[in-house]
């Protein structure tokens, strides 16, 4: 057990960073255009000039520091016996759920993964914290440790619960 207390071996795809770039712009565009349109038409041009440029320096900074520093987080690895994850950003995590207790495994794509090749698997666990995901990883991968979690889960003694 004490070989799990260490990162796990695997590192999501590079193609991640540039995922999560782009998905993080998305959810900036709001706050930008609500705020040029203040400007555009708010009494206060000073006050919503300055929310605009600290929305914008926000924002940047955000989309520079956040998915590199995800990429080195984000790490994944199966044993014969767990599957292990590590992720997060600001508030890090590690699970690691024994293949005995796996219920389901599935994986899932939207839109913007399907561009950048990417999905993500979703181990289900007879577990009341809930399932582990591993996000950013590229699709063959996904298919092929879902093939495999499967595969070991039917082989694993024990009820998933």
């Amino acid at each position: 057990m004490n070989e799990l207390l260490r990162a796990p071996a695997n590192a999501v795809s590079r193609r991640a960073v540039p995922y999560w770039t782009v998905r993080a712009a998305l959810g900036w565009l709001a706050p930008l255009i609500g705020c040029s349109v203040w400007l555009v038409f708010g009494a206060t041009r000073e006050v919503s000039a300055v929310t605009l440029v600290v929305i914008a320096a926000v924002a940047l900074a955000h989309l520079v520091v956040m998915p590199r520093w995800r990429y080195r987080v984000h790490r994944w690895e199966t044993t014969p016996e767990v599957v292990y994850t590590q992720s997060g950003w600001f508030n890090q995590e590690r699970r690691i759920a024994p293949l005995s207790r796996l219920q389901t495994v599935d994986t899932e794509r939207g839109v913007i993964e399907r561009i950048f090749g990417l999905a993500n698997l979703t181990v289900t666990t007879a577990s009341a914290r809930g399932p582990v995901h591993v996000h950013g990883l590229d699709l063959a991968t996904a298919q092929r440790l879902a093939a495999e979690l499967a595969e070991r889960t039917q082989a694993t003694a024990g009820d998933a619960t």
